[in-house]
């Protein structure tokens, strides 16, 4: 079981451990894509301004010749609409991503600088239709590499068209380095691989101890049903924590299943008691008989032997009966017309009558329901004075079968009491009579399997009424 607990916990523990990690990872990503691509922005924002400064000296009259790319160490190119380098800058050495790889420039003879239009394309390369001096806007063309005086780093290049005055249509491409972006990266990278393993450390730890926290009272329970179980000692309880959770409701439950297996256990060492001492006597009277016939045969009390005999064989289907009840068995479902069965029962018995309606089904074991009505009315005539009634009726859905005596009653406070078992509350009830105190614990039994009550109340004649109520078939 401690295993059992371990595990439990090692397995919260993992759990817990994998969502945290897999939220992390969710996280981590995000903020990475999410600090790359503002980085990237921002590296596109200075290539853009870079290319505009170009393109506005272009406009504002400044022949590609006399550009000075020399101040910035950002790779600059400018290229005319046929896709000629005609500028670029100093230190260039090569470059991609822009669709140009040249680095040498190749301007023209004479280049225009006077305002003449031209008619040598009105559209650059970015298919935008230009005035003299007018800048277009700008396109990202995407990230490249770039050496500039021997360096080698990583650009997002940006494109700016322009047609300068002189009618010349042109295209600025100029790079910001990513080096900023790849650092930034990196490092918040690398932050995270460090930190997410130590997160995740304090993660299942912290998980590993509170559930061997939350998991204690569980283990008592587990030690207490142990000492129990080898004790073998049912009055005993677990320990109930007052946290007011899952686990006192577990401890809660388990206390009254001990307390329903006490009562359980209790009530079949009180059956097996007494159904030994009830059947002690039948068997030393039957014995006492035999070995007396056995000495002197002439002695021999042969209507006494019979008797004990079937006051033994009653006795044994009582306790039969009631073991099958005890297990669980489920009735039969058969339709049984309790009127009949009441008048059948009745049959042959002095001061019996029966009067009612004249069929009330309902569905049981004909057979069961019949040892009801032999019992209420054995039961009713050792209490009669003169005579018993029977009753059969319906009462909305409920078949109800009351059986009445003219005797003393039965005191209120004994009313629950009489359906235990061994019970026998007065003289009546004798061991002499054939009475052992089953009776009626078997007809409560029997109404309650199937599905109906058995109760007793005080009859109009001043007797006892013992009233059947069973579910009615249904239509």
């Amino acid at each position: 079981m401690s295993r059992l607990f371990a595990s439990v916990r090692a397995r919260a523990t993992l759990a817990a451990t994998l969502v945290v990690a897999v939220a992390l990872v969710a996280a981590g990503t995000a903020v990475l894509l999410s600090l790359r691509s503002n980085l990237l922005g921002e590296a596109g924002t200075q290539a853009e301004r870079s290319a505009r400064d170009v393109a506005t000296s272009l406009a504002v009259g400044t022949r590609y010749t006399e550009l000075n790319l020399d101040d910035d160490d950002r790779p600059v190119q400018v290229v005319d609409e046929a896709g000629t380098l005609v500028a670029a800058s100093e230190d260039l050495e090569r470059i991609t991503g822009t669709g140009v790889d040249a680095v040498t420039p190749q301007p023209s003879a004479s280049p225009s600088d006077d305002g003449d239009d031209g008619d040598d394309g009105d559209d650059d390369d970015s298919g935008e239709s230009l005035e003299a001096g007018e800048i277009g806007e700008p396109a990202t063309v995407g990230d490249g590499t770039a050496t500039v005086d021997g360096d080698t780093e990583d650009y997002r290049f940006v494109a700016v068209p322009v047609e300068t005055r002189g009618g010349d249509q042109l295209t600025v491409y100029a790079g910001a380095p990513l080096s900023a972006e790849h650092g930034a990266v990196n490092t918040a990278l690398t932050v995270m691989l460090i930190g997410f393993p130590l997160l995740l450390a304090v993660v299942a730890w912290v998980t590993w101890l509170v559930t061997r926290r939350a998991l204690r009272p569980v283990e008592g329970i587990r030690r207490e049903m142990a000492a129990i179980t080898a004790s073998e000692d049912l009055a005993r309880r677990v320990p109930v924590p007052g946290t007011h959770d899952e686990v006192a409701r577990l401890a809660t439950t388990t206390n009254q299943t001990l307390a329903a297996l006490e009562s359980s256990v209790e009530r079949q060492r009180r059956f097996v008691a007494d159904a030994s001492h009830e059947l002690r006597s039948p068997i030393a009277s039957l014995r006492t008989q035999l070995e007396v016939a056995a000495a002197h045969p002439e002695l021999l009390d042969l209507d006494g032997a019979v008797e004990d005999t079937v006051r033994l064989q009653r006795l044994a289907a009582d306790l039969l009966l009631l073991a099958r009840l005890d297990a669980g068995e489920r009735p039969a479902d058969a339709r049984v017309d309790l009127a009949a069965l009441a008048r059948e029962a009745a049959g042959g018995r002095t001061g019996v009558s029966v009067r009612g309606d004249a069929a009330v089904h309902v569905a049981g074991s004909r057979g069961q329901l019949g040892r009801v009505l032999a019992n209420l009315l054995d039961n009713a005539q050792r209490h009669a004075r003169s005579a018993v009634e029977v009753t059969v009726r319906r009462d909305g859905e409920a078949a109800v079968v009351a059986v009445a005596d003219d005797g003393e009653g039965v005191p209120a406070a004994d009313r629950e009491r009489i359906f235990e078992r061994f019970v026998r509350l007065d003289a009546a009830r004798s061991r002499d009579d054939g009475g052992a105190g089953l009776g009626l614990a078997i007809a409560r039994d029997v109404a309650v399997r199937h599905g109906g009550t058995l109760t007793v109340h005080d009859a109009p004649a001043g007797g006892a009424l013992f009233e059947l109520r069973l579910p009615g078939e249904r239509a």
